[in-house]
């Protein structure tokens, strides 16, 4: 894989093991072998090592891996993004009915990515490619592997209140946006679970 960083695989730590016992020795490899893993909510986003449990992950859980995995190996120049962007038709074709249902143009979506030297690095399905939003990127933030589970939902539901605030034509409670935002990821993990 192109522009990004790679390292062999040396530490004893969990993450690391996990990929040493399936015979992967490198950053790259680990990374490719990630991207190509299919797109699906985790059970267990708590235990990043669920990802080689249940074969799947979203962009939360394989990306907070693969950052816990540079971490063991003492190469803390990868950082975890999470971004807040403009999910649309265009960039989620998957979505598009469930946008139109609702009378909506895009959701705000916050979207995890690895960023090494300030590239963007998304390994989220096999086709993802950080053109697939950053046209659309609003902000982002660096976050720890931990802190994709309610840290992440807090930081995504404050900026949907803003959002919701900032557009009164949208008559949404923040409640029924979310229920709105959950089927339109539903959506995307149905179109590429296998």
């Amino acid at each position: 894989m192109t522009n990004q960083p790679d390292f062999e695989i040396k530490s004893t730590g969990k993450i690391s093991k996990e990929f040493l016992d399936r015979n992967i020795l490198t950053f790259n490899e680990a990374a490719v072998f990630i991207k190509e893993l299919a797109y699906g909510r985790n059970q267990d986003k708590i235990n990043l090592a669920s990802v080689f449990t249940d074969n799947y992950g979203t962009c939360s859980t394989k990306h907070a891996l693969l950052k816990k995995l540079a971490d063991e190996n003492n190469f803390g120049t990868i950082k975890l993004i999470v971004g807040i962007f403009k999910m649309n038709s265009k960039n989620t074709p998957e979505i598009a009915l469930t946008l139109l249902e609702h009378k909506l143009y895009y959701i705000p979506e916050a979207h995890c990515y690895l960023k090494f030297e300030d590239k963007i690095i998304d390994l989220t399905k096999i086709n993802s490619a950080p053109t697939d939003f950053l046209d659309e990127l609003i902000e982002e933030i660096e976050i720890l592997p931990e802190q994709i589970t309610d840290y992440k939902i807090n930081y995504h539901k404050n900026h949907l209140l803003t959002w919701l605030d900032k557009n009164k034509q949208i008559s949404l409670s923040l409640n029924d946006l979310w229920k709105i935002r959950e089927q339109c990821i539903q959506n995307l993990a149905k179109n590429t679970l296998s």
